[in-house]
């Protein structure tokens, strides 16, 4: 049977924030069972064990001494971390945004296949307002935007559904409404984030109708940010 993904429960979560508040969200950072089971006003014991499962579940890694351990949270664990802040910047900020830099990179042919399927481009001509050009403006993120972009979740996007036909099952996508920004400002256009999709958190597509490296002139390699926000 394959193996099931455990779930990182509302206590392992809290666990998660006070080793991120201690410090070991930008390094390792040396602590006691006892010293967190103090901030967490639980048992050493139950620490201990949270401390366990968040390290089984890929939250954090440890070095254990014999004074204590080296606790540092994982690229995982800080995308958690960055999906609950966006759940809370749902609740409690109007006007949600975020501004995403990179540089221009050429894609891999797939987004003008897919952006120009009959059972997509019905929908982004209804809901978006537009039919996209055939193919997406492909961005490689900055580190610091990579770990922004978790941020997208606070902002609600247009829902393209999936669909099928005779031949198989396409996914549903979700376009975050978009202005790109290099010398020009252009706009309307939408991050488009596929269900299914062969990219990693560090490369961003865009869609709009015009072909945004014509449109703005750009190349290979140069710098663009993408300001995404709630409307």
């Amino acid at each position: 049977m394959p193996e099931t993904r455990r779930v990182l429960d509302a206590d392992g979560l809290a666990t998660l924030k006070e080793l991120a508040l201690l410090g070991a969200l930008d390094g390792e950072e040396k602590l006691s069972c006892s010293a967190l089971a103090e901030r967490l006003g639980a048992s050493t014991q139950t620490a201990s064990r949270r401390l366990q499962q968040l390290d089984e579940l890929g939250c954090v890694e440890r070095d254990i001494v014999s004074d204590g351990q080296w606790v540092q949270i994982t690229s995982d664990g800080e995308r958690r971390l960055q999906t609950e802040y966006a759940d809370y910047r749902r609740l409690f900020e109007q006007d949600a945004s975020v501004s995403l830099t990179g540089v221009v990179t050429s894609g891999m042919g797939e987004g003008r296949h897919y952006i120009t399927l009959p059972g997509y481009m019905a929908q982004f001509r209804e809901l978006l307002g537009y039919e996209p050009f055939a193919g997406t403006f492909n961005i490689d993120l900055t580190e610091e935007s990579i770990r922004r972009r978790a941020h997208l979740g606070a902002i609600d996007p247009v829902v393209i559904e999936g669909w099928e036909d005779d031949e198989r099952t396409y996914g549903p996508a979700y376009c975050y409404p978009a202005t790109v920004v290099a010398d020009d400002r252009y706009e309307p256009a939408h991050v488009i984030a596929p269900e299914r999709t062969h990219h990693g958190d560090d490369h961003l597509e865009v869609i709009a109708p015009d072909r945004l490296r014509d449109t703005l002139e750009l190349q290979d390699g140069d710098e663009v940010t993408v300001d995404v926000e709630q409307r």
